[in-house]
C-alpha cells in the first residue's frame, strides 16, 4: 500500500512532537524528503489551529485536521467545520462544573482562539501556545469546536458523558483530560472529508497515531501505524508498531521504507 500513499497524516501529541514538544530534525528532514517525492503532508490533532501550529512551523502541512476533527484545511482552505452553538457551549460548560465542580479545569476551542482557566499559567512552560486566552467563563458567549474538562473521578465522567449525549467523547491517556467534541466530529470523518476535498481514497492515506482518539483514524486508512509509546488498544488496532515518538520512530521508518 505505501507505494501507493499519497498522505502521510500524524498526530501531534505523542506522535510527531517528541516529549519535549518539538520536532526532532531527522523527523522534519525526512518528512520534507516525502514531500519532495510528491507525498502530502497531514496533521491530525485534538490541539486547535493556532495551538497546533505553533509547534509544526517547519512542516506546513497541506492538511490540517484540529479539534479532534472539528474543523479540517486542505491547502489553506476550510473544507469542514463542526461547531457546537454559543447556547450549546454554554450548556456543556454547565454541566461540567455542575458535574465535576465550580472550579474543575476546562478549555474551549474556537475558530480563532483556545480559552482556559487553568490554576497555572500554561504559557510559562509553553510560551508558543499562541492565541490562548485565559478566562472564568462566567460570561463566555461563543460557538465552539472543542471542550476539554480535567476529570479525576471516573464516576463523574461517566455521568458527564450521559448528560452529552451529542457529543463524541475521549479520555487522553497522559492524564485525566477529557475531549467533547461533536458526534459528527471525529478524526475519521474528518479524513473522509479530506479525501473528498483532495480527490484521493482512505486506502491511499498513512496514518501515524498514539493515543485513544488516533484509534479511528488508523483503521479507516490503508495503513494505520502505532508508535511504539502508543497506549496498548491503539498498538492491537494498528497494522503496524514502529519506534517510539522520542526515539525517531517516524524518521526511521520512513528512512526504511525509502518513499
Amino acid at each position: 500500500m505505501m507505494k501507493n500513499c499519497k498522505l502521510l497524516l500524524f498526530n501531534l501529541d505523542g506522535t510527531l512532537l517528541r516529549s519535549d514538544k518539538t520536532i526532532s530534525k531527522r523527523t522534519l528532514e525526512a518528512l520534507l524528503e516525502c514531500r519532495r517525492n510528491g507525498i502530502l503532508l497531514g496533521l491530525a490533532t485534538s490541539r486547535g489551529e493556532q495551538n497546533a501550529l505553533s509547534f509544526i512551523e517547519g512542516v506546513k502541512p497541506e492538511v490540517l485536521i484540529t479539534s479532534g476533527g472539528a474543523m479540517v484545511k486542505c491547502n489553506g482552505k476550510l473544507v469542514y467545520k463542526d461547531e457546537f452553538s454559543k447556547e450549546e457551549t454554554i450548556s456543556m460548560i454547565g454541566a461540567a462544573r455542575n458535574v465535576c465542580g465550580s472550579d474543575c479545569e476546562i478549555t474551549i476551542d474556537t475558530v480563532n482562539s483556545h480559552y482556559w482557566n487553568y490554576k497555572f499559567d500554561h504559557k510559562e512552560q509553553y510560551p508558543n501556545w499562541e492565541n490562548s486566552v485565559y478566562t472564568d467563563f462566567q460570561k463566555f458567549k461563543e460557538e465552539s469546536l472543542k471542550m476539554c474538562v480535567e476529570i479525576f473521578i471516573d464516576g463523574q465522567a461517566r455521568r458527564l458523558q450521559e448528560i452529552l449525549t451529542e457529543c463524541d467523547c475521549k479520555r487522553f491517556s497522559d492524564g485525566y483530560w477529557y475531549k467533547f467534541t461533536k458526534k459528527t466530529a471525529t478524526k475519521e470523518r474528518a479524513i473522509m472529508e479530506v479525501c473528498s476535498a483532495l480527490g484521493i481514497s482512505p486506502e491511499e492515506v498513512a496514518a501515524f497515531g498514539d493515543d485513544y482518539a488516533d484509534i479511528g483514524m488508523l483503521k479507516i486508512c490503508g495503513k494505520g501505524i502505532a508508535m511504539g509509546n502508543a497506549v496498548n488498544e491503539v498498538k492491537e488496532n494498528a497494522d503496524l508498531i514502529i519506534g517510539g515518538n522520542d526515539e525517531d520512530g517516524i524518521a526511521e521508518y520512513l528512512s526504511k521504507i525509502n518513499l
